[in-house]
């Protein structure tokens, strides 16, 4: 019997422009690219630079990485016409043969993003601390809806005047029982509850005990 191949799970990442969604992205792909089949797909609006970025850096090999031109704001894309970001996902799954999983790194955006139901499974939502410690008490969709929060650089906090401690009242408040973790992706804080929900949340496998 043929059966169809199972479609790969689909992960929204947004944030505004400078939070770390690349970052993100290219942590993600060090941790799985080498026991997970997957691929990325990058939003820019005029240039495929975010793509660029993660095969400069060796994230994945060039050919699981896809970059879409998006011509436009960076919410339409991802939210109401989907339809570029729809026949990159096809194209990856076609080159690679039982595909898991696809990070979908939207262009910069602002706290109304969010991702289409059916372009996203999952939607991870960057913030960072250096955007000022009020931006989770504005709140938006995408600080209280997403599938998990990230406030990142947190290292940066006392640099810039930044109060942590208020943001993660704020982001409890905003967001009551959905998760959101302070971390620095670069220096690498809080990447192990990351991989841990990653793990549980999108790849629905958890560590086996010792």
């Amino acid at each position: 019997m043929n059966l169809k191949a199972k479609p790969a799970i689909r992960i929204g990442i947004g944030g505004p422009v400078g939070s770390g969604k690349s970052t993100l992205c290219i942590k993600l792909c060090q941790h799985y690219g080498q026991s997970h089949n997957m691929a990325v797909i990058t939003n820019d609006i005029y240039t495929k630079e975010d793509a660029k970025m993660l095969i400069r850096h060796g994230a994945l090999p060039e050919e699981r990485i896809l970059g879409v031109e998006t011509g436009g704001c960076p919410h339409t894309a991802i939210r109401d016409d989907i339809s570029m970001n729809l026949d990159a996902i096809e194209t990856l799954q076609g080159r690679f043969q039982g595909l898991e999983f696809i990070l979908i790194e939207s262009g910069g955006d602002n706290l109304t993003a969010t991702f289409s139901p059916e372009l996203a499974d999952v939607f991870i939502y960057v913030i960072d601390v250096t955007e000022g410690d009020d931006i989770p008490r504005k709140g938006g969709p995408a600080i209280a809806h997403s599938d998990l929060l990230l406030v990142n650089k947190v290292e940066l906090a006392p640099h810039v005047g930044a109060n942590v401690d208020q943001m993660k009242q704020d982001c409890a408040e905003k967001r009551g029982t959905r998760p959101f973790f302070m971390t620095d992706l670069r220096s690498e804080v809080a990447l192990d509850d990351l991989y841990a929900w990653f793990d549980r949340e999108v790849l629905f496998t958890d560590a086996v005990p010792a």
